[in-house]
């Protein structure tokens, strides 16, 4: 089962979160289109902004944290 070719495995995800570099790679590769695009400002991609947004995605993968498990009902 391949699953959705526009998701990125859950496992390289949470790997990604606990810093393992070659998945924040991938997670990254992954998004590299939707960032040029986001980083174009007048006709041209900014590699500032480039590079502003990787590093936001950086930081936001390492705000996850996997040990806690919402949305489970105690009775």
């Amino acid at each position: 089962h391949m699953g959705n070719p526009n998701f990125l495995p859950y496992e390289t995800i949470v790997r990604a979160t606990s810093g393992e570099l070659e998945a924040i790679d991938e997670v990254l590769q992954h998004c590299s289109k939707r960032i040029r695009i986001a980083a174009i400002e007048n006709g041209h991609i900014d590699r500032d902004t480039e590079d502003s947004i990787k590093s936001r995605i950086v930081a936001a993968l390492f705000k996850f944290r996997f040990d806690e498990q919402p949305y489970i009902k105690t009775e």
